[in-house]
């Protein structure tokens, strides 16, 4: 329990100090340097781009070295990165720290998942619920408290005041134990192991079943947020409401994330996964006939509560479908595949939305994650069918055992 408070609070106070520095920061300090509309995008999404190529290699390496020295590097490359901004004075150096920064995030992301999966038992999906609601509760503080300071502060003020809080993320670390030891390896170059563990980890069909069943779920969620603020403004809903949705969807998800890990440690991780998706899917129909502004809060919640159940109990599923000797690298490789449907959801929708318009694109993106939630049920009725024995005890008693 020590452990899982250190590496949340640790997490908590990088996340947060991040997410000041992404919105509205970021785009602020882009505009002074006198970035374009378009470079402007580039800057915002390099560092999840980042993330896309490093996170297996970190995951990777993690498996082979231990979890602790890493979040020690991530957690440099949170504190000192701040500190640079300082030095920019032009958009192509602005995207140059950004790519950088973005280290931090794919150190981690997988490591720091790695690490509470080793540290679960049994309760593996409730506990990356609670990981899960530190986390977005920084999402939640991030923005806000950089907001309150751009007020009296410039820019780059701010900057060096989230270099400074990131940096007391190096107390809980430092007092962290290794989840597990460090595995003994040849002597081999580390490059060539690293290579060894990605190839074991892509032949593995898990992380494929896991990558794609969420990156099913980012990109109509990274969609929403890109074009419902606009078509909810042209649709005359107002203003306040378009940013109280977006509250009211992270509040809801971070609330309900620990009942929905709960949820699904009891009723088994497809189950969860699957009624999540469903709802996600219906709840995107029903924001394409939102006609009035109460209304359009309700989606808000549903959204929310899909997330809770859906995002802990697919971790989980993957967690405890593979070897611990090669959790980092599944669940670095499953963040690649995450942080594509995050940047293809927004593409795919523009380009469906030029086609076939605004409603219809939900329609479709809410058919994809019906059928989505269909073809999972249908996979979790057929390991249950198919692992289903009967076992003789000692006692001489014959019980069913399922798989989950």
């Amino acid at each position: 329990m020590r452990n899982f408070a250190l590496i949340t609070s640790a997490d908590l106070v990088v996340r947060s100090a991040y997410q000041m520095g992404k919105t509205p920061l970021l785009p602020i300090f882009a505009a002074t340097l006198g970035a374009s509309d378009a470079f402007l995008g580039l800057i915002v999404s390099v560092s999840t781009l980042t993330g896309m190529v490093l996170k297996p290699l970190v995951g990777a390496l993690s498996d082979r070295w231990g979890r602790r020295s890493w979040l020690l590097a991530g957690t440099a490359f949170f504190a000192l990165m701040p500190f640079t901004y300082q030095f920019v004075d032009t958009p192509g150096q602005l995207f140059a720290v950004r790519l950088i920064h973005g280290t931090a995030t794919a150190i981690y992301g997988p490591v720091t998942l790695a690490y509470v999966a080793e540290l679960s038992g049994g309760r593996i999906a409730e506990r990356f619920g609670w990981f899960g609601t530190a986390r977005n509760a920084g999402y939640v503080i991030g923005p806000a408290a950089a907001g309150w300071m751009l007020v009296t502060m410039s820019p780059v003020a701010v900057f060096t005041v989230i270099g400074l809080i990131s940096a007391l993320a190096f107390l809980p670390v430092l007092l962290l134990g290794e989840s597990r030891p460090a595995q003994k390896v040849e002597a081999t170059p580390v490059l060539s192991g690293a290579r060894h563990s990605l190839l074991n980890g892509v032949r593995t069909p898990a992380v494929w079943a896991t990558g794609a069943m969420e990156a099913s779920v980012y990109i109509p969620l990274y969609a929403i947020k890109v074009f419902v603020p606009v078509y909810a403004l042209a649709a005359g809903v107002n203003v306040v409401l378009v940013g109280t949705f977006f509250s009211l969807q992270a509040f809801t998800q971070m609330v309900a994330t620990p009942g929905g890990g709960r949820v699904a440690d009891r009723l088994g991780y497809i189950v969860s996964f699957g009624t999540g998706t469903g709802l996600l899917g219906a709840t995107l129909a029903y924001v394409a006939t939102v006609d009035s502004d109460i209304a359009f809060l309700v989606p808000a919640v549903m959204i929310g509560i899909a997330q809770a159940l859906i995002l802990p109990a697919a971790t989980a599923w993957l967690a405890t479908s593979i070897d611990n000797s090669r959790l980092g690298t599944s669940l670095g490789l499953v963040g690649t595949m995450r942080n594509a449907g995050k940047v293809a959801g927004p593409v795919m929708a523009g380009l469906l939305i030029a086609w076939v318009g605004f409603a219809a694109t939900l329609h479709i993106m809410a058919a994809v994650l019906v059928i989505v939630s269909i073809l999972i049920w249908a996979r979790g009725a057929f390991a249950v069918r198919q692992k289903s024995s009967l076992r003789r005890y000692s006692d001489g008693s014959e019980r069913i055992s399922t798989a989950r």
